[in-house]
């Protein structure tokens, strides 16, 4: 089932197949392709728009699921939900029996790699994981713990809301542009999907931070224990240039699981996938056609 450039971009201006309710709120829910069964797991602040530039070299071999976890995207959540890591990795968790996916493999970007982890050590359902840019078992770099430490900051929601509306602002090293080795790619799709909701909706913008806020140091702890749980091959693909969570740390990690291989993407950063989607698309396809 080939999709386009722009068609794939599409899927995600139009409404979701269908709403699931994870008892916290309502995963937005997109199905698409032919083939084994592929969960993919956005991070912060983005939803599963973030995997649009993979489908094209995807979804002939297999069929993608795609949700936004509550707070992202097109979910649907009260004022008064609470939108948390721990939430969004029972969401996971649900997502995959009310699916019944009984032979999955999971994809999981920057925190949603994190929540994924969490979500199906152990789980024999799943038969491989794939890795992007994601936390890492020697910790964290200054580089996230500086970024994140403003979510602690009076104001800190607001002032990020204006600079991402700002595209000469937003593209400084010290806001948003060490995500990509080409911060211009901060502009046009990525500004539509997720930047431009944080700017200009107060209540997407509140949603967003009360995740932010919920970020639990003890999730990252906890992850060499979580690796050795992990039975299914686990493939980790890293931006070269990754500022956030560095290779050579990614590669230290690599031993902390049974099973395991390492692509480094050449000129990319935080968001290799959305920077370098072929090479991305190239390096996972084998981890995630194989049946179980």
């Amino acid at each position: 089932m080939s999709i386009s450039e722009q068609a794939a971009a599409d899927l995600f201006r139009q409404p979701p197949e269908r709403f699931l309710d994870v008892g916290m709120g309502e995963v937005a829910y997109r199905k698409i392709g032919t083939g084994p069964d592929v969960l993919f797991v956005h991070g912060w602040p983005v939803s599963s728009a973030t995997f649009r530039k993979l489908l094209p070299h995807l979804t002939d071999h297999v069929t993608c699921h795609l949700i936004d976890l509550p707070g992202a995207g097109s979910s649907r959540f009260a004022p008064g939900t609470t939108l948390s890591l721990d939430n969004h990795i029972a969401s996971v968790k649900r997502v995959i029996d009310l699916l019944e996916l009984n032979d999955v493999a999971v994809v999981g970007h920057d925190s949603g790699g994190m929540i994924a982890r969490h979500a199906v050590a152990g789980d024999q359902r799943v038969r491989s994981l794939v890795l992007i840019d994601t936390e890492q078992t020697p910790g964290l770099s200054m580089k996230f713990r500086s970024f994140i430490a403003g979510r602690k900051v009076p104001g800190f929601g607001s002032a990020l809301g204006w600079l991402a509306g700002k595209p000469k602002l937003r593209r400084n090293r010290l806001v948003l542009g060490d995500a990509f080795a080409d911060p211009s790619l901060l502009d046009g799709e990525f500004d539509e999907f997720f930047l431009r909701p944080i700017s200009t909706s107060a209540e997407y913008r509140a949603a967003t931070m009360r995740l932010l806020k919920s970020f639990d140091f003890d999730h990252v702890r906890a992850l060499d224990g979580l690796h050795r749980r992990i039975e299914a091959p686990v493939l980790l693909i890293w931006g070269e240039h990754d500022r956030f969570f560095p290779v050579k740390w990614a590669k230290e990690m690599a031993s902390t699981y049974p099973n395991t291989r390492l692509e480094v993407i050449a000129g990319a950063g935080l968001f290799s996938h959305e920077e370098r989607p072929t090479e991305v698309a190239a390096a996972m396809l084998p981890a995630l056609a194989a049946r179980g």
